[in-house]
């Protein structure tokens, strides 16, 4: 990556989550930022109201502007190979990076906390992000997610230190520079670009290898921790692990736990974001703080004012009939630490889930485990496959994926889901019965959370 004389960064894919923070720190960095999106969104709105232009076409007008000397592209593998734009900054000879060859430039110029795994990532880094910034250690952060707390994916501190998510796709992580690393989990995932399930567990022992001082892993993976640089830390919840959560209760709706350091136990940790889930996450962060310095009070503040993230079990709707939670859960595994956080804190209530997969290869890859932990709702309405970067698969579709699921299920189009819920959660009141209702997925399904949350106003 040269520097030398650079005042212009551009960025195509501009509203994906990790380019829009990183757009957003070199504007704060004084740089002239612009970008390109397929689509408009929120994110790129809020972009454009801090400042930075967006195009919305392929026309090559913005770019033929730009000088090649003083700029630096900076892509997203969803953008396609013979997208207008793309092709000709390639052909001009532009410097052309990925959005994680720019991220690792920032960690090797930082200390950086670092977190990975293929769940879990999102709310377990924004947690560490919010603990670390409220008390005296202090951080920047390059999120996953909008963090509740701040409206914002970054955050910018007088510090050394950063917080990161560690993503595993396209072997991105490689290109960072961990000082200290979670991995939260290693299921497999992302098969169309590491082919097998070895190849990926690799992947993360790769990523492994570049921490520099302590690597903080969940109790149970399958890694190998021989001849690494960091030392190695294991944490849980109600197990013996070098950190762990136990006394987990609920009260009045609120959970609380005690969290065990090597050292000693910081007694009553209340969940700002009282989902189950994230005592497991918040176990994780409070580690890597805590091996930062930041204090119990401290530990026990951030944890407490922690307001959760952007589609991260979200809370929109919640009355004595319904309750609608919106979440951002693609992976088989991530479905059920959703669907199984609603039946612990709604267990008496009839749960109707609502899917969107996102992606033909991971739809095709992990179709059984999908139809397996989706049958374990009452009812399932499915949306047509978000396809991303990808072309069609034949036979991969949501139907093929309808069929192995053995509750009662639907196939519904975007367009009429809200009504198709209030229908839903009317019958379940008519019969009595309080309902919850639960979106998840990665694609667009969030453009559908206001007219379904305004449908279940009941």
């Amino acid at each position: 990556m040269q520097v030398n004389h650079i005042d212009t960064y551009y960025f195509l894919g501009i509203g994906g989550i990790g380019m829009s923070a990183l757009a957003r720190y070199f504007a704060a960095k004084g740089y002239r930022v612009l970008g390109y999106d397929r689509t408009i969104s929120p994110l790129t709105q809020q972009l454009e109201t801090e400042g930075i232009p967006v195009q919305y076409d392929d026309s090559l007008e913005w770019v033929q502007g730009l000088d090649k000397t003083r700029t630096i592209v900076v892509r997203t593998p969803a953008v396609p190979e013979d997208m207008a734009v793309y092709v000709w900054l390639r052909e001009q000879g532009f410097q052309i990076l990925k959005r994680a060859e720019v991220l690792g430039v920032v960690t090797r110029n930082a200390r950086a906390l670092c977190v990975a795994g293929t769940h879990g990532k999102t709310t377990t880094s924004t947690i560490l992000a919010h603990i670390l910034h409220q008390s005296h250690v202090g951080t920047n952060a390059f999120l996953g997610g909008i963090a509740n707390n701040y409206n914002t994916n970054l955050l910018l501190d007088k510090s050394e230190n950063v917080v990161v998510e560690a993503d595993e796709f396209d072997r991105s992580f490689h290109h960072l520079t961990p000082y200290m690393s979670v991995i939260t989990s290693m299921d497999p995932d992302h098969l169309d670009i590491y082919g097998t399930e070895d190849a990926y567990r690799e992947g993360f022992e790769k990523y492994a290898g570049l921490v520099e001082n302590a690597l903080i892993v969940k109790c149970g993976l399958q890694l190998k921790v021989e001849s690494l640089k960091a030392k190695v830390y294991t944490y849980g919840v109600n197990e013996q692990a070098d950190f762990y959560a136990d006394n987990v209760r609920v009260k009045d709706g609120e959970i609380w736990f005690d969290f065990h350091t090597p050292e000693h136990v910081v007694a009553d940790v209340q969940l700002g974001v009282p989902v189950w889930v994230n005592v497991e996450n918040g176990v994780a962060a409070m580690a890597v703080a805590w091996l930062m310095g930041v204090t119990d009070e401290e530990l026990r503040s951030g944890m407490n004012t922690f307001s959760g993230v952007y589609r991260r079990f979200n809370m929109h709707v919640n009355t004595p009939q319904v309750t609608y939670v919106d979440d951002y859960a693609h992976h088989p595994m991530e479905l059920k630490a959703s669907i199984e956080s609603v039946r612990k804190l709604y267990p008496n209530r009839h749960v109707i889930g609502v899917f969107q997969p996102h992606l033909f290869t991971r739809t095709r890859d992990f179709v059984d485990e999908f139809a397996e932990v989706l049958s374990t709702l009452d009812e399932v309405a499915l949306l047509p496959i978000y396809p991303a970067r990808e072309e069609p698969i034949a036979g991969v579709n949501s139907e093929w994926l309808l069929e192995k699921i053995a509750t009662k299920r639907a196939l519904v189009l975007p367009n009429i889901l809200a009504k198709y819920l209030r229908e839903r959660v009317k019958n379940c009141i008519a019969k009595g019965k309080p309902s919850v209702v639960i979106t998840m997925g990665a694609g667009d399904i969030d453009r559908l959370v206001n007219d379904i949350t305004k449908s279940l106003m009941i």
